[in-house]
């Protein structure tokens, strides 16, 4: 049984009346309770995809942040999305920062966050994870590393060997904004040292795990530098990663944002993060020459808003943030428009519209 879209609205109004981080346990252990199903049969063929020698049935994915300790995922696959991303997940159980810290930006269909990687821990985490039914949806894992690990590589090397074996594809996480010096492992020299050692400990694993070892993306920030991005592109292309994230959220404020929340420290998501991210996006598919998929991720809350990202270049969307204002009817209902305006411009594949912008 799903949940009926068309009583969100009147639900939407209490919730709002709970804090945002209690609104979201409920929203967790609600789907947590929702029985295991595939998404919709109806899906249209339009949509499928190959990619990394994964069947992906529609490219719209659910981001990190949501289901930070794989206990939701199942009851997401319910929704419509066409796969799950977890996490983040660090090597250690941490408590993240100080309560509060995440807020609703009603009057912006915006969120900010300064969680701080808080989750159960890599263990706890495999555990949920080792009796999962992998036909069920294809699922990703976001590593993060501990606040007081000073080996970074380290922790990133313990999250490919412990839950590399249970992921259909892994993300380096190094752009969140609230864990003090994470995003300088962006840097050129870093980020490559870094990525060479998360490789080789990928490539360690078990050839029987599955047909193929895992795909290893980056997820990267918005707030990048022209050289950064630069820097970036090469890295991934030079270096053995499978793809990329873009983007991550932003530590920079709008002039317009609700001045209430404004100034709070941490990453801002949603709509406002949209034209910022998916100009990166447009950008970085440039810099990489379509050579490496990429996934859109930032202020989605439409279809839409997911067409603008597949034509800027990604061959696969995420959101989050939307959900919040949306409710859970979003996802199917976005997987449901996307059909038409692929066959608008003329095209028979999700894959012949992936970066159309750069070639009109």
């Amino acid at each position: 049984m799903t949940f009926p879209a068309w009583l969100y609205p009147f639900l939407r109004p209490l919730l709002f009346q709970l804090d945002a981080e209690n609104a979201h346990r409920l929203a967790v252990r609600a789907l947590a309770a929702t029985p295991a199903q595939a998404g919709s049969s109806a899906e249209d063929v339009m949509l499928r995809q190959i990619l990394w020698g994964r069947s992906f049935p529609n490219p719209l994915g659910l981001a990190a942040g949501f289901d930070k300790n794989a206990e939701a995922y199942r009851g997401a696959f319910g929704l419509g999305f066409g796969f799950v991303e977890i996490g983040s997940v660090t090597p250690r159980p941490q408590a993240g920062n100080p309560r509060p810290r995440l807020f609703r930006l009603i009057h912006d269909r915006a969120v900010i966050n300064r969680m701080g990687f808080n989750n159960d821990g890599m263990a706890r985490v495999a555990e949920r994870l080792r009796a999962r039914d992998r036909k069920a949806g294809i699922l990703g894992i976001n590593l993060g590393k501990n606040k007081e690990t000073e080996d970074a590589a380290a922790d990133y090397e313990l999250g490919v060997a412990t839950l590399g074996p249970l992921a259909d594809y892994l993300v380096i996480n190094v752009s969140s904004p609230n864990t003090p010096g994470l995003r300088a492992l962006q840097g050129k020299a870093p980020l490559a040292a870094l990525v060479d050692r998360v490789r080789v400990a990928r490539d360690a694993l078990a050839a029987d795990i599955s047909k193929t070892q895992p795909p290893l993306l980056l997820k990267i920030a918005p707030d990048l530098t022209a050289e950064d991005r630069v820097d970036i592109a090469e890295v991934a292309l030079t270096h053995g990663l499978d793809g990329l994230i873009i983007s991550n959220t932003t530590i920079s404020r709008p002039a317009h944002l609700a001045p209430a929340f404004a100034g709070e420290a941490g990453g801002l998501s949603g709509a406002p993060l949209f034209a910022m991210s998916t100009a990166l996006l447009r950008d970085m598919y440039r810099l990489i020459e379509g050579r490496l998929p990429l996934i859109g991720v930032g202020g989605i809350a439409s279809a839409a808003d997911a067409y603008a990202k597949i034509r800027a270049g990604a061959s696969l969307v995420q959101l989050y943030s939307a959900l919040v204002y949306e409710g859970p009817g979003l996802p199917a209902r976005i997987v449901a428009e996307l059909p038409a305006l692929l066959a608008r411009d003329g095209f028979k594949s999700i894959g012949e519209a992936v970066g159309a912008d750069h070639r009109s």
